[in-house]
C-alpha cells in the first residue's frame, strides 16, 4: 500500500490549500496518524512557523513539532541550489520525510509554491523531490484567467512533465473553476488524460478567495485600535471614503472594508452605525491612514458601541494604502475557522473521496530512486551498527572518508597505519574528527600481531607456509586487515585504494574463502543512474567465465540485489536477443540461462538478450515481445570482463551515475575491494554496503 502523497502545482496560486485541507480530513477518517511535510517553504521572521505547517498542524491537532514538518526554507533552497548542492538538498528532504513517514500511518507532502521563481522552476522542484521520495502526486492547477482549451492542455503538460520523470500521477484537480463550466472541464481533461487518472473540479468560491482584515493588516503593518475580536472578518471589496457621509452611505457594500483619513470622524461614526443597522450590509472593517487616530471624545463613543468591526490605523497615506491593500491574497490559516470549514466542506462537495482513495490505497511504487537508494543504504547500516577495518591509512582519500564517517555516525572504523603519521594526516587536511573514534593500529606493533602470524602459518603450512613467511605476510595491511575480519575483530574490511585487485583478495581467498555451495567469487557495481538503480556484474573480477560460473555470478548478484531492496529481474547479456544468434559466446550465456532457470526457478531471467532489449521498453517488446524482464531489467550480467569493466566505467562517465562498488559476492566475510581511482565518495559508500553485508552474516 501506497504511504504518502505529493499534492504539486503547476503555477503560482492554484489554491492547493483546499486540496491540502481535504486530503487531511479525509486520511484522518481512514487512518489513525497522518504525517504533514513541506520539502520547501516560504521564509519566514525568526521565531515564527510557516503558515501553511501552523494551519495543518493546529486544525487538525497532528503530534508533529512545525521544525520536523519542512526540509528548507525558500531562501536555504535557492542558495543551496545555485551553489550546485542538489545532492544535499534531497538528502535532507528524504531524511526529514522518512522520519515521519516512520511515526505516521500516511503523510501528506505538500510541495513548493515558488510564486516568485517562476512556474517553471517550480514545477521542476515538485517533480524532482516528488521522484526522489519515491511517491505518486495529485496535480492542482488554477482555472482563472484561462480559456478553457489553454487550461486543460496546461494541466495535460504538467502531467506529461511528471510522467517523464516516472512519477506516477494519480490525480488532477481543476480548481477555481467557475460553476457554469464545471461540466465542460471534466469533459476536457478527461479526454485528454488517461482513464486510470482520476479528475476533480473545484468551483472558484469567492469567499476563499476574499481576504481577510488580519491578513490585509499584517500586509500594510497596522495596528488594531478596536474589534480585534473580529479579526478574521472577510473583506469581498474595498472602497476609500473621501465624499460627505450622506453621500458615502451610499456607496457600502456587504463585506465592504473602508479606507478613509484618521480624522474623518464622520466616516468612521457613520460607518461603524451602518454596520449595526439594519438598513445597510454588514461591513469588513476601517483602515485609518496618514498616521491619524480618532480623539478621546470617538474613542469613547466607539467604545460604547454594542458591536465593533475592526478598525486599523496606518502611517501611509490614503492612495499608497488603497494600492497595498487591493494586492493582498488571501491565504489559509489556523484561526480563520470559516475559511477552514468552508474548503473541507467544498472538497467533499466536489470531490468524489471514494475514488481517490481508492487510487491512494491500490498505488504500488517499484522503482527505486538513486537518492532513495542511498538513504535506504545509510539506514539499514546504522540499524545494526558493525565494525570495518580500512587497512591504507596512508591515503588522504581514506582518512576523508572515515572522516565523515564519523561524523554520520554510520560504522565504527579501524584504520591500519602508523598513528603519529594519521593524525599528522588529519591536522594537515584540516579535518574535524575525534581521533578517539578512530582506532588506528600498526600492525607490526599491535597485540594480535603473533597470534595473526600463528593463525595464517596453522592454515596454510600445507601450502608451504612458514612461519617466518607468515611473519612477513602479516606486516602487509591487506593480510593484516583480512585477518582482523576471520578473528571476527572487525565485521568487514575495504581496501584496494592504494593496491590492486589481487593484492586485495588474495588474503581472502587464502583463508576466508567462499561460502559453502559458492566456487565463484564475483563482483557488482551498483549503477545510480538518473532514475533507477541497476546491478551490473561481474564487472571486475572474472576475466572468462563458464556457463556455470555465468550461472553462479547471476544467483549472487540477484540475492545481492534483494539483500539491497531491489527485486531482480536479470539480463544475461549477449551481442543477440532469444534464438537467433549463433556461436560459441552467445551460447554459453543461453546455458547459464539455463542453468540458473533450473537452479532457482523463483527469479526472473531473460537471455541471451542485447543490452538495448534489456533496458529499453519499445526496444524489448519489439525483439522478445512475451519477456518479463526483456525492457524491465536491473540485474544485468555480463558475458566476460572485458565486456563488464568497459561497459560500466562507459556508462559511468558519458551518463555521469553513480557506480558504488565493487561489492565482493561468495565470500565467507565481507571483503571489498576498491578502485586505485576511487573517489571519497567510493571509499564512503563502499563501507555502508560492506556494514549491510555484514549485517548478514
Amino acid at each position: 500500500m501506497n504511504k504518502a502523497i505529493y499534492i504539486a502545482t503547476s503555477e503560482a496560486n492554484s489554491g492547493k490549500s483546499i486540496v491540502a485541507l481535504g486530503l487531511m480530513s479525509m486520511l484522518l477518517g481512514k487512518t489513525a496518524k497522518v504525517g504533514y511535510f513541506r520539502p520547501i517553504i516560504d521564509d519566514v521572521e525568526k521565531g515564527k512557523n510557516d503558515n501553511h505547517i501552523n494551519t495543518i498542524i493546529s486544525h487538525f491537532q497532528l503530534d508533529i513539532e512545525p521544525q520536523e514538518a519542512f526540509g528548507f526554507t525558500r531562501k536555504q533552497f535557492i542558495s543551496k541550489r545555485n551553489k550546485g548542492k542538489e545532492g544535499e538538498i534531497f538528502d535532507t528532504i528524504i531524511d526529514k520525510y522518512k522520519a515521519l513517514e516512520e511515526k505516521n500511518d500516511f503523510v501528506l507532502v505538500e510541495g513548493t509554491d515558488f510564486s516568485g521563481e517562476g512556474s517553471a522552476i517550480e514545477l521542476d522542484a515538485n517533480i524532482e523531490i516528488a521522484k526522489n521520495l519515491g511517491i505518486p502526486a495529485i496535480i492542482v492547477s488554477s482555472g482563472v484567467g484561462k480559456t478553457l482549451n489553454d487550461f486543460a492542455e496546461g494541466l495535460n503538460l504538467a502531467y506529461d512533465s511528471f510522467k517523464e520523470k516516472e512519477v506516477e500521477v494519480i490525480a488532477v484537480i481543476a480548481n477555481k473553476v467557475k460553476e457554469e463550466n464545471i461540466g465542460a472541464a471534466q469533459d476536457a481533461l478527461k479526454e485528454i488524460l488517461p482513464s486510470d487518472v482520476y479528475v476533480g473540479v473545484i468551483p472558484l468560491i469567492k469567499s476563499l478567495k476574499n481576504p481577510s482584515v488580519k491578513e490585509i493588516a499584517t500586509a500594510i503593518d497596522a495596528e488594531i485600535l478596536f474589534g480585534e475580536e473580529h479579526i478574521n472578518n472577510e473583506t469581498d471589496s474595498f472602497t476609500v471614503g473621501a465624499m460627505q457621509l450622506r453621500n458615502y452611505l451610499t456607496h457600502l457594500k456587504k463585506d465592504n472594508l473602508i479606507i478613509t483619513p484618521g480624522d474623518r470622524a464622520d466616516i468612521i461614526l457613520g460607518a461603524l452605525q451602518a454596520h449595526i443597522s439594519s438598513n445597510y450590509p454588514s461591513l469588513a472593517g476601517i483602515v485609518l491612514t496618514g498616521g491619524i487616530k480618532p480623539e478621546e471624545p470617538i474613542v469613547k463613543l466607539i467604545e460604547g458601541l454594542s458591536q465593533v468591526i475592526p478598525v486599523l490605523s496606518v502611517k501611509e497615506g490614503t492612495f499608497g494604502t488603497a494600492n497595498k491593500i487591493g494586492s493582498v491574497r488571501s491565504h489559509m490559516y489556523a484561526d480563520n475557522i470559516k475559511k477552514i470549514n468552508t474548503s473541507l466542506h467544498t472538497f467533499e462537495k466536489y470531490v468524489e473521496l471514494d475514488k481517490l482513495t481508492e487510487k491512494l490505497v491500490t498505488f504500488k511504487n517499484d522503482g527505486i530512486t538513486p537518492r532513495m537508494f542511498q538513504y535506504n543504504l545509510v539506514k539499514r547500516a546504522k540499524e545494526v551498527r558493525k565494525h570495518i577495518v580500512l587497512p591504507e591509512g596512508s591515503d588522504d582519500r581514506i582518512i576523508i572518508a572515515a572522516a565523515r564517517l564519523i561524523e554520520a555516525n554510520i560504522v565504527d572504523l579501524t584504520v591500519l597505519g602508523d598513528a603519529d603519521k594519521i593524525s599528522a594526516t588529519i591536522t594537515r587536511l584540516g579535518l574535524n574528527v575525534d581521533i578517539e573514534k578512530l582506532n588506528v593500529i600498526n600492525p607490526v606493533e599491535s597485540e594480535y600481531y603473533q597470534d595473526f602470524a600463528q593463525t595464517l602459518f596453522e592454515i596454510r603450512q600445507k601450502k608451504g607456509m612458514t612461519i617466518d613467511i607468515a611473519m612477513d605476510k602479516m606486516a602487509d595491511v591487506s593480510y593484516f586487515g583480512t585477518m582482523m575480519v576471520q578473528k571476527g575483530l572487525a565485521d568487514g574490511m575495504v581496501s584496494g585504494a592504494a593496491h590492486t585487485t589481487g593484492h586485495t583478495i588474495l588474503p581472502a581467498l587464502q583463508f576466508v574463502k567462499t561460502k559453502p555451495g559458492v566456487s565463484v567469487v564475483s563482483s557488482v557495481f551498483f549503477m545510480c543512474l538518473e532514475d533507477r538503480v541497476s546491478v551490473f556484474g561481474d564487472c571486475a573480477i572474472n576475466p572468462n567465465p563458464n556457463s556455470e560460473q555465468l550461472a553462479e555470478i547471476a544467483i549472487s548478484s540477484a540475492d545481492s540485489s534483494i539483500n539491497f531492496g531491489i527485486d531482480p529481474k536479470i539480463a544475461m547479456l549477449s551481442y543477440s536477443s532469444g534464438s537467433s544468434g549463433k556461436g560459441e559466446d552467445v551460447d554459453v550465456v543461453r546455458k547459464a540461462t539455463e542453468i540458473v532457470k533450473e537452479k532457482r526457478p523463483d527469479l526472473k531471467i531473460e537471455g541471451p538478450i542485447q543490452y538495448d532489449a534489456a533496458v529499453d521498453a519499445r526496444v524489448g517488446k519489439s525483439k522478445l515481445p512475451d519477456s518479463e524482464v526483456a525492457g524491465q531489467a536491473n540485474v544485468l550480467i555480463f558475458p566476460d570482463l572485458n565486456t563488464g569493466n568497459n561497459t560500466y566505467k562507459a556508462v559511468q562517465r558519458e551518463t555521469g551515475a553513480l557506480a558504488i562498488g565493487p561489492m565482493l559476492q561468495g565470500l565467507n566475510k565481507p571483503v571489498n575491494d576498491l578502485s586505485r581511482g576511487c573517489t571519497i565518495d567510493d571509499i564512503y559508500n563502499t563501507v555502508i554496503l560492506t556494514a549491510i553485508q555484514a549485517q548478514g552474516e
